[in-house]
Parts: C-alpha cells; structure tokens; sequence
C-alpha cells in the first residue's frame, strides 16, 4: 500500500526532499502546499523536476502523511488542523515550539485527531540519546552554537558586536533555550530540539558564538544525567541550494520517509 504525502513549503528543503524520495517504493509525494502568489514559482519548479505533483493551498483531506518545511506560521495554519482531521504530520520547523502554547496546541490537536505529530531531528544528532537519557533524569543540558561572524548578519548580535571586524570569538548570547529562540528565530531549531529531548526550554543553557576563525555552523551539546555524561560536536555542511540550511536537515526528513516504508528501521 502506498502513502501519499503532502508537503507544506517547497523551498530548497522541500525541492530536496522531493528529488531524493523519487522512487522510494511505499511513497508517493502527491502535493505541495504554498501560499497562493508562490503557487506559481512552484509549479515552474515542479515542472524543472518534472515532477507530477499538485500545487495547493491547503493540506488534502485524503493525504495520509503531511511532512512540514516551510517555517514558523505553517504550524498555526496547517499542521494543527491536519491533526484535527486525524493526519499524521512530521515538523522539521522546530524553533517555532519555543512560541508559549504552541507545543501544547499540536499535542491537544493530534489528541483530538487521534493521531501523532513527530518533531524531525534536522541538523543534529544525539537526539534519541537525549531523549532516552531523560528517562533516567538530567541535570544538565548545553547547548553552544558557533557560526562565522557572517552567519549572524540581520540579526542581534549587529547590535552587541562590528561583526566585520571580529578578530576572536565573541559570544554574543548565553541564556535560555526559550531566550535564543525569541531573539535568533532562524537559528532556534537546534537549540529547540535539543530542549524538547531533553530538559525543556527554560532549562536548556544556550551559547551562541560569532566566531571569527571558523568557517562551518558548529554544533556542540553537553549532557549530563543518572546515564553520565555526553558531548557531541557536529560540523554540518550546507545545503547547495542554500547555505543557511544544513544538508543533514533534509537527510532526516529522509530517515523519517524511509522508515515509514522500511521493513527494518533504526
């Protein structure tokens, strides 16, 4: 039996997700969601894949898997009234949990629907180890991000630091989860996951780091727990088709689509 999949957004992460899924048996991706003046570009991009899709404005009712790609707003808009209809939905705009009442509002909807809502690692590991770790009980949870200084253009940190004329690293924010997400919302999704796995916004310590010797978006989380102790540092190359996201974000939504089908998951 096959599954039919809709996607909400079709930048490049959707784009992606689109080519590389192409063929994988028990899965068709059927439907594309944008906004109605992008419907348009979608179509001429679906047509550069030659990829026989619907382009829509709203998320099927006979769709069986919604997979979310497009930011913030399409969690209010779509996620949470496919859940009502009892669609089963995958979000890889994590960040968008530290809005107060949001994670509670896709888990009161996929109640209602009966269904579930799965937040997708993107761009980092260690998650399931996290998440298995809290079982036991954390005590601590960090979380650094490190980006070259322009990496954080058009954000805060233009206010606290010349980032033109960095010669050294310069932290630029230390504090909560829920604090980086509010004033970093494109750079919240990893700090966001880590918190969800583990400790929770308000309690997951958070550094972000204009670094001036680096080149790559480094990831650095440290826990420690009843199971010990853990560090993880990850190096993610981007996505070609744009560099602000990380390649390994697409590659989980993958695993997430494989394994749906898969007879052996892990």
């Amino acid at each position: 039996m096959t599954q039919n999949v809709t996607l909400i957004g079709f930048g490049a992460i959707g784009r992606t997700l689109l080519q590389r899924s192409a063929g994988q048996p028990g899965l068709r991706i059927t439907h594309v969601v944008v906004p109605e003046a992008h419907a348009a570009a979608a179509q001429a991009n679906a047509a550069a894949l030659q990829a026989d899709i619907a382009i829509v404005s709203a998320v099927p009712h006979d769709t069986d898997l919604v997979v979310e790609c497009a930011g913030h707003e399409a969690l209010t808009e779509h996620v949470v009234p496919a859940l009502l209809r009892g669609t089963e939905c995958a979000v890889l705009s994590i960040g968008a949990l530290s809005e107060p009442g949001l994670p509670e509002q896709l888990a009161d909807a996929a109640a209602q629907g009966g269904t579930q809502v799965h937040l997708l690692s993107g761009a980092i590991g260690g998650v399931d180890a996290i998440a298995a770790a809290r079982i036991a009980g954390l005590d601590a949870v960090t979380y650094t991000g490190r980006k070259p200084p322009s990496g954080w253009r058009g954000t805060p940190a233009e206010a606290l630091a010349d980032l033109g004329s960095l010669t050294e690293p310069t932290v630029i924010l230390e504090d909560t989860a829920r604090e980086a997400a509010r004033l970093y919302p494109k750079n919240a999704n990893v700090a966001a996951t880590i918190s969800l796995a583990g400790l929770g916004l308000d309690a997951t310590r958070v550094r972000l780091i204009a670094d001036p010797t680096v080149t790559e978006n480094i990831h650095e989380i440290e826990v420690r727990g009843a199971f010990g102790e853990m560090r993880i540092t990850m190096r993610g190359k981007p996505l070609p088709d744009n560099p602000k996201t990380s390649a390994l974000t697409v590659l989980s939504a993958l695993r997430f689509l494989h394994n749906r089908t898969a007879t052996v998951t892990i």
